[in-house]
């Protein structure tokens, strides 16, 4: 069963714009699987005026492409070499494998990449526990159940500040210091470490005046913007510094208010996902 297409596209939209611009030129790519997100995800890059191929062992499929499709659509598997050359496999720059299975989605990225060179090659994950592995083997992916998850996780913990990113137990937060409880002004970030179990990673003045990497000698004051790096058992702890009141505070566009967007997907110049939440 297919995950929500929304969520896939608010990743894969952000390449569409990576691959196609009024300065660039067309771009070939090619589509492999034409479910809910990949015929969306096809109908996208058409719209962008990309040549445009997708492939889909089900020749009933092609048909959510719509009217507004103007490429091409082949039967067959998507691994196939045959199928790849007719469409076009050794003249593509990008291809998308997102197929409903893990397995043919990741002989498919390892053909496209291994024996046709294809410079951009994007897959399709349905099981987050094969991330590492796809990590290890170098391979740009999108997985659909910890985007979905990791969006929910984050407007839960949108009480505590932005949820920026999970690494096993530490979350890293975005957020607005808090010092009323501490009756002063400011503090010094090797006292916050210290006392806490917390890393400050950056902070920025909230007049906007000075952003850095502090040391431990650095100067908090309240109403700073923190970025930090917090065990998942200590938050409910730390949360004293962390103001309830995030309007006003952006980053990379999103404004973190209750009703905002907090975890877009963006793909980096090397198709990787950041997290630009």
């Amino acid at each position: 069963m297919e995950k929500p297409a929304g969520t896939w596209l608010a990743g894969w939209s952000t390449l569409k714009h990576a691959t196609h611009t009024d300065e660039r030129p067309t771009v070939n790519i090619i589509v492999v699987g034409c479910g809910r997100v990949g015929s969306q995800l096809a109908v996208l890059f058409s719209q962008d005026k990309n040549n445009v191929v997708v492939i889909d062992t089900d020749p009933q499929s092609f048909g959510t492409l719509g009217r507004y499709f103007e490429g091409r659509t082949i039967v067959g598997v998507g691994y196939d070499e045959d199928v790849l050359i007719e469409a076009g496999v050794e003249e593509c720059e990008v291809l998308a494998s997102v197929t409903d299975q893990d397995n043919s989605n990741l002989m498919i990225a390892e053909v496209a990449r291994k024996l046709f060179g294809v410079p951009r090659v994007l897959t399709r994950l349905y099981n987050p526990d094969r991330e590492n592995a796809y990590l290890q083997l170098g391979l740009d992916f999108v997985c659909g159940t910890t985007l979905v998850a990791e969006e929910m996780y984050s407007m839960v913990m949108a009480e505590h500040g932005g949820h920026v990113d999970t690494f096993g137990d530490y979350e890293v937060l975005r957020f607005v210091l808090n010092l009323e409880g501490t009756g002063k002004p400011s503090i010094q970030v090797s006292d916050v470490e210290r006392e806490h179990e917390v890393r400050i990673i950056a902070f920025e003045r909230k007049d906007n005046s000075l952003s850095s990497i502090p040391s431990k000698e650095s100067t908090l004051y309240d109403g700073d913007i923190l970025l930090a790096c917090i065990h998942k058992n200590l938050l409910e702890r730390f949360s004293m510094f962390m103001s309830p009141h995030m309007q006003g505070v952006k980053r990379k566009g999103v404004l973190h208010a209750p009703d905002a967007l907090r975890r877009p997907v963006v793909i980096d110049a090397a198709g990787r996902e950041k997290g630009a939440r």
